[in-house]
């Protein structure tokens, strides 16, 4: 007879029957860099996680190569924003200097650097494309994303990670890398993007709300299951290498779906307000903060993730290795 229980009978037998693991290798760690000098300002909605300038930015690398996280996705916070995000693109814009810094660093020789790819940081009325009487233009905005990609890569950028959700701008951004020499720079898609209400933490930390509205007109609805696996198919058609889900928690179905769907790596994206939620939770004692994190993320690697993105990366790098010791 069938007795499911004999394999859970102690630590070492669940250990040999796992079917899911975490591994430090699959972490990818965002880091939120800000024009200034001698800032490390902290992100209210985020406990843990900060703001920094250049000058301050080693501190944290240093924390990333200690816990062998393998890369980590930058996003900047100019000091100026106008219209037409021009800081994006800027040659001596902030994630182009931030990506200059840590390739010109012989002890981050083998971090993977992803640079995300959008203009809501940059412009004034904080939406991710170009505007005209209150409506967020496609086409018009696609060149302003692939030059964006351009001046990451040419600054040493070893991912592109365009997460503004305009159609076409995947093959937009590919034949602009190609032509220019880029060839071997993956393009890490935010395909699968809601319009949700788990970003609002992220606005915080990259000064990066809508002016006006929301972003419902190209991020996708909620509800909206099918749709995402259109948008993960034409993506990849037009040239992305790897596809990212986001937000993870509450999308775990549809990266299940990519999973079963399409051979190419999927990323989770755990956001901001799944952080701040756990973080909240933790920090008034109805959690245990180590246990549901890594429940979490061993959720999303059943789901199907190859990869995740996480505010919680260096905390679960140093778990991973405390259970390893224990092991």
């Amino acid at each position: 007879m069938e007795r499911m229980r004999r394999l859970r009978a102690n630590a070492a037998l669940r250990g040999m029957v796992r079917e899911n693991h975490i591994r430090i290798e699959e972490l990818i760690y965002p880091i939120f860099v800000i024009e200034g000098e001698e800032i490390c300002n902290p992100v209210d909605s985020m406990p843990g996680i900060y703001q920094y300038s250049l000058d301050y930015l080693s501190k944290e690398l240093e924390r990333v190569i200690e816990a062998k996280i393998p890369a980590v996705l930058l996003f900047g916070i100019p000091l100026h924003k106008d219209e037409v995000g021009s800081g994006a693109y800027d040659e001596n814009g902030i994630v182009q200097r931030a990506i200059r810094f840590i390739k010109s660093e012989e002890r981050y020789k083998n971090l993977i650097v992803i640079a995300d790819v959008c203009l809501c940081e940059y412009t004034s009325h904080g939406h991710c494309g170009l505007i005209q009487n209150g409506i967020i233009l496609n086409d018009e905005t696609l060149p302003l994303l692939a030059k964006t990609a351009i001046s990451y890569a040419k600054a040493g950028a070893d991912i592109v990670a365009p997460s503004d959700m305009m159609d076409k701008r995947v093959g937009v951004i590919r034949e602009a890398l190609d032509q220019n020499g880029f060839i071997s720079v993956p393009i890490m898609a935010y395909s699968a993007k809601f319009a949700s209400s788990f970003y609002g933490p992220f606005r915080d930390a990259a000064h990066s709300a809508p002016g006006f509205g929301d972003r419902k007109t190209y991020q996708m609805d909620p509800a909206n299951g099918r749709e995402a696996m259109r948008e993960v198919e034409e993506d990849i058609l037009e040239g992305a290498d790897f596809i990212i889900a986001k937000p993870a928690m509450a999308y775990m179905d549809i990266i299940r779906n990519i999973d079963t769907s399409y051979h190419i790596p999927i990323i989770a994206y755990n956001v901001s307000g799944e952080y701040a939620m756990v973080k909240a939770a933790a920090q008034n004692g109805w959690i245990d903060e180590r246990k549901i994190v890594m429940e979490i993320l061993t959720g999303l690697k059943r789901a199907g993730a190859k990869m995740i993105i996480t505010y919680h990366a260096l905390d679960a790098a140093k778990w991973i290795k405390d259970d390893e010791r224990n092991s």
